[in-house]
């Protein structure tokens, strides 16, 4: 959903899926199950219209289906219907929270490192919180600068409304390539995480024609996996493309209380990104 995934940035990587407990706070043993399989995704549709907020006051199950053949309009909901807080188990973005990533991407190693601000930014209406993911090369050098801008309806999904992203070349940017912002030039705010996803759903994460068409499908909701973090189970697996790159095929696993664990690209690419340190709000 920015500039890193269209860039590819992991390497696939062989490792142990094992049980561990929920929320992603205990350990497990038994690496024993296998990664879920992919599923495919339905297209995106073919025209962008402004959204329009919903009037509904209650809970769409999907609020940014993929519908083959109709035009995408997010069922977002009107700004009075969004909370302070990013709360939703698979991805909570609490202020002060810290990620780490490590993997190899182009068989170059880099490191992604993740901070939720307490900055805000209004859009739509809406006010977003803004998320800081950098890119490092193996040197150190930065890579990638990105501002993403998330926020959760009272139902629990999270909505991505955009991002600032930049590429770096010899310390000067060389590419803004797959910025967006909700509202601006056709772009609309797509879903990131449902609020009680199920597998077989498929939604669109973002949507600005040529720039940003990524999608999203649940393909399993108990898988296991180890990280150098630690192991989990319960985890929420999702599968992502984009007809950007239709070669591409990406799974993320989500572990409830902290959000992505890895990132694996299972076709079009040998890449992976694991999670290595995991730093709560003080």
């Amino acid at each position: 959903m920015n500039a890193r995934r269209a860039r590819t940035t992991m390497v696939l990587a062989c490792f142990a899926l094992v049980a561990g407990a929920c929320g992603g706070t205990q350990p497990s043993s038994n690496p024993t199950s296998p990664s879920p399989q992919p599923v495919a995704s339905s297209p995106p549709p073919v025209s962008s219209p402004p959204p329009v907020p919903s009037p509904s006051a209650e809970a769409v199950a999907n609020p940014a289906p993929i519908l083959k053949g109709h035009t995408y309009r997010p069922d977002l909901p009107p700004p009075e219907d969004f909370v302070a807080v990013i709360d939703n188990p698979y991805m909570p973005f609490m202020p002060g929270t810290r990620t780490v990533f490590e993997g190899v991407s182009d068989g170059e190693r880099e490191r992604n490192v993740v901070s939720v601000t307490d900055r805000t930014k209004v859009i739509l209406g809406v006010t977003t919180t803004v998320v800081h993911d950098q890119v490092f090369s193996a040197n150190g050098d930065l890579a990638e600068d990105t501002f993403d801008w998330y926020a959760q309806d009272r139902f629990g999904n999270v909505w991505y409304f955009g991002e600032d992203t930049a590429e770096y070349a010899n310390g000067e940017v060389s590419s803004t390539k797959g910025s967006w912002e909700a509202g601006v030039g056709g772009a609309q705010p797509g879903v990131v995480m449902l609020a009680q996803p199920t597998v077989g759903q498929s939604y669109h994460q973002e949507f600005l024609r040529g720039e940003a068409e990524d999608v999203g499908t649940v393909v399993a909701i108990d898988a296991r996996v180890t990280v150098p973090y630690g192991s989990f189970d319960r985890i929420l697996v999702t599968e992502d493309t984009t007809p950007l790159e239709p070669q591409i095929l990406e799974h993320k696993f989500y572990a409830q209380g902290i959000g992505v664990v890895l990132e694996r690209v299972l076709r079009g690419g040998q890449e992976v990104s694991r999670l290595v340190s995991y730093t709560p709000p003080s």
